[in-house]
């Protein structure tokens, strides 16, 4: 009787499942969040952008009305003395419409509520008395003031800015008002509605009542809104921004801000459904975009699985061959079995590197560099020589010698001495740029390299160090002074060396005339 052995999922089969089943988890996952952040990235910067623009308005809204109050305020000034002069008021009245266009129509009106002027004419209410609570609304004021909304004598469905009449002896004659009609086009629609954008945004206005007085929607105009919180929040003078549901049932994303002068409100909003469409069609699009890099990235993981498989199969081949003798126990042990040990391997090998890696470094490093000053050694040099070389990069040199040195040497010991040149590259360090290169070139001699620095720079720089040596106050020693020499590298067109050789010719002339100066090298002159 025979037995049919089960047959198992290979290796590179696992793997391919388990790669999948991640890359799909990561993408689900990566895709969600990135919704998640962006929706309410996205819902924020929309009411953040909406307060702002609604503030904007309202800021403007109450320029419009001050200007307005200061426009009425010149017209009733004039006015006091001519309540008589019918022609006056008409002439007055006609100016102050057609000056700036502000209002619809312009009424003067006398303490008992008659209108005695009005511009334009063709309305047809001069000697009409005002009846009615709204109506009188100014006269009742008798201060500056925005009227709620009325309708008119005329029939208009209008709000008035108005501006009292008071007399020499204060009595009151009346006022002057500018009209503005809701329900048609008007300076405060000429205001708002050219600020409308093409991505279902708008704004309107409201009174203290909760009355529209402005929608991009005429039909609405005079309509009262009492169960939206961005309207019930401006009324109370309140700004900010906040997710609502409209009176009519959508979702909107609303910023608002009163305006001061008037008790008006101002709401700027947008649809959070169309705001969020914007979204939806980003993320389709990011979807469809990581089809192409989706479908790479499964051949990537069925070319790897075969690669990371093989180990394997050569494992199980050594073992087979150990068994049958064909190899010895030394093939199988340089396989490493499974992935723990292979893990553990790829650690090793990289802490290992990691170690030959940084004494590579230090090594090349200590090569390059003086041990006891930190300053670049002849090796150091030859190299940066080199680059300036090849780049053609100009370049002033100064050579340093710290006079006396010997003495210093015999009379306080070596290890003073070794002191007093790590004193002095610290001196050479706190005067150099970023891009200088500064080296020890022997025993207390030294170089600074001024990577484009003209002669002129150079010697400053030198003089600079001369002194800050001479005042500095080194430990056990005191005082110490430097000898310094200074030449110029203009470019290939003379050898390096020639400079150098100029530099320290310089500097035993700084030697020889008596110690503690600079001198110029002949070729930098």
């Amino acid at each position: 009787m025979s037995f049919r052995r089960k047959e198992k999922l290979n290796l590179r089969n696992l793997i391919v499942i388990l790669c999948v089943f991640s890359v799909l988890v990561t993408l689900i996952n990566a895709f969600y969040s990135i919704y998640r952040v962006q929706r309410d990235l996205i819902i924020n910067n929309t009411l953040e952008s909406n307060r702002v623009y609604a503030q904007k308005m309202s800021e403007m809204t109450d320029s419009f009305i001050e200007s307005s109050m200061s426009q009425l305020k010149y017209s009733a000034n004039l006015l006091k003395d001519k309540m008589h002069d019918a022609q006056f008021l008409d002439e007055e009245a006609e100016r102050l419409r057609k000056q700036t266009k502000s209002f619809n129509s312009v009424v003067v009106v006398n303490a008992k509520g008659v209108i005695i002027s009005v511009s334009p004419e063709t309305l047809q209410v001069k000697g009409v008395k005002l009846v009615g609570e709204r109506k009188r609304q100014s006269l009742n004021a008798q201060a500056p003031v925005v009227t709620e909304p009325f309708i008119s004598p005329a029939g208009n469905y209008l709000l008035t800015i108005s501006y009292p009449i008071f007399s020499q002896s204060n009595e009151y004659l009346g006022y002057i008002g500018g009209t503005i009609y809701l329900e048609k086009d008007n300076i405060l629609a000429e205001l708002l509605s050219q600020h409308a954008y093409k991505d279902g945004s708008f704004l309107y206005v409201v009174d203290e009542s909760n009355t529209l007085i402005y929608h991009p929607d005429k039909s609405r105009v005079g309509e009262v809104i009492n169960d939206n919180m961005a309207i019930n929040a401006v009324t109370m003078g309140q700004r900010g921004n906040k997710e609502i549901v409209n009176s009519r049932g959508v979702e909107m994303l609303a910023g608002y801000a009163p305006v001061e002068s008037s008790g008006w409100g101002i709401v700027a909003q947008r649809p959070k459904s169309m705001t969020l469409m914007v979204l939806d069609e980003q993320m389709w699009s990011v979807f469809f975009k990581s089809i192409p890099i989706g479908l790479l990235t499964l051949l990537l993981i069925w070319f790897f699985s075969l690669l990371i498989s093989r180990p394997l199969w050569q494992l199980a081949g050594a073992v087979r061959g150990v068994e049958e003798h064909s190899s010895s126990i030394d093939d199988l042990k340089l396989v490493k079995s499974w992935y723990f040990e292979a893990s553990h391997l790829k650690l090793s090998f990289l802490k290992a590197f990691g170690i030959v890696s940084k004494t590579i470094d230090k090594l090349q490093l200590d090569t390059l560099t003086d041990a006891m000053t930190g300053l670049l050694n002849r090796r150091g040099l030859d190299k940066v020589l080199g680059l300036f070389k090849q780049e053609n990069t100009a370049f002033s040199i100064l050579a340093l010698d710290i006079d006396h040195f010997k003495s210093v040497n015999d009379n306080y010991g070596h290890d003073v001495g070794d002191n007093l040149l790590k004193e002095f590259a610290q001196l050479m360090k706190e005067q150099a740029r970023v891009n200088d290169h500064l080296c020890r070139s022997g025993g207390e001699e030294f170089m600074m390299f001024l990577e484009a620095t003209d002669v002129h720079h150079a010697v400053d720089v030198a003089e600079r160090i001369r002194h800050n040596v001479e005042k500095h106050d080194f430990l056990v020693v005191g005082k110490v002074t430097v000898s310094l020499g200074v030449s110029h590298w203009k470019g290939n067109d003379m050898p390096i060396e020639a400079v150098m050789k100029d530099a320290d010719n310089a500097l035993y002339k700084a030697k020889h005339n008596g110690r503690n100066r600079t001198e110029l090298g002949e070729d930098a002159q």
